[in-house]
């Protein structure tokens, strides 16, 4: 449980990261609640995951799908850069994170 509670801290950082990205675009009550919720929900989860988790192991898979959703996230509905590059690195991302689920 404590894994499936880590990633569903990580999309609510994705939500939060969005979030913010909207709240550059413009400000809003809609925008300032995304932000605001998406945050307060993953730092929720992270806190709930860490009672059975390590610390590092769960905030490095936190941040990781929080990095890697939101580099996506940029690429898919904000037009950013997907060269080779940017897609190898968050691809060592994901894989990272897969990593420290399988050897923990």
């Amino acid at each position: 449980m404590s894994w499936f509670l880590v990633i569903v801290a990580g999309v609510f950082e994705m939500i939060g990261v969005t979030g913010i990205n909207k709240l550059n675009e413009k400000i809003s009550m809609k925008n300032i609640a995304i932000t605001v919720i998406g945050f307060g929900l993953s730092f929720l989860f992270l806190t709930l995951s860490l009672e059975k988790l390590p610390m590092g192991t769960a905030y490095a898979i936190w941040t990781g799908i929080g990095a890697a959703g939101s580099a996506i996230i940029g690429i898919v509905f904000y037009k950013e850069s997907k060269n080779a590059a940017r897609l190898f690195c968050i691809a060592v991302i994901i894989a990272s994170v897969i990593g420290l689920k399988l050897i923990s």
